[in-house]
């Protein structure tokens, strides 16, 4: 994972040459990330893929360790999305490929998705892949998806590629893969040149009821697997 600032905005880049999967070392680095953000004053935090993949959700050999790993990844990762989904400036997203699991849950906690135009996939595949839903990811799916594609995407795992995830409401926009970049900083530039003070107040209005119940649903979570 890359850190850099450019013109106040902080720029962080997932790339491990693979699927960008969400492990515990990918959630301690990518809060550092935004820590550096708000340390270095930045006005807008820009979350880039690499070519051809945003994420692919988490690290499936992390659960092959064990449940109490595999718990605290979860947990991780879901305080991770309630970090991003309240933080404090705005976060834009530059889906440059495929957002599964993790991933998708990761862009729906960011302000503003941009997408790649191309053969990639976003979806939720826990039902697919016999899994149950995390409660806070359900409730912040239920806040970001579309009414009309809540069912399809979070209960019958439907594939959206990325002009249909824009309807179902896991991206905002699309466009060319040679132009990804240029456009997510161009919209995190202009989200910057808003008042942050008001930025920060207003999102937490919006939201606060959405990221209450969030983080009940993750103290119940900790606690009905004695989690500390």
């Amino acid at each position: 994972m890359e850190f850099t600032i450019q013109d106040k905005i902080a720029i962080i880049t997932m790339d491990d040459g693979k699927a960008n999967v969400v492990s515990p070392d990918f959630i301690v680095t990518m809060n550092d990330c935004l820590d550096k953000a708000e340390a270095e004053g930045a006005g807008a935090v820009l979350l880039m893929g690499r070519e051809g993949m945003f994420s692919a959700g988490f690290d499936l050999k992390v659960f092959q360790q064990g449940a109490e790993a595999g718990i605290a990844m979860v947990a991780g990762g879901m305080e991770l999305s309630i970090r991003l989904f309240s933080f404090p400036m705005p976060v834009v997203a530059a889906c440059t490929g495929h957002g599964i699991a993790m991933g998708a849950f990761l862009l729906m906690s960011c302000d503003t998705r941009i997408g790649t135009e191309g053969d990639f996939k976003l979806t939720l595949p826990e039902t697919r892949i016999h899994m149950d839903l995390p409660k806070p990811m359900v409730t912040l799916s239920r806040a970001r998806l579309a009414v009309a594609h809540l069912s399809r995407a979070a209960i019958q795992s439907e594939i959206y590629d990325p002009i249909q995830a824009v309807a179902a409401g896991f991206l905002d926009e699309v466009t060319s893969a040679d132009r990804i970049q240029a456009r997510a900083l161009a919209v995190a530039s202009e989200l910057a040149e808003l008042p942050q003070q008001n930025y920060a107040a207003n999102k937490l209005l919006v939201r606060q009821p959405v990221l209450d119940v969030m983080k009940a649903e993750l103290v119940e979570f900790k606690s009905s697997v004695n989690f500390g």
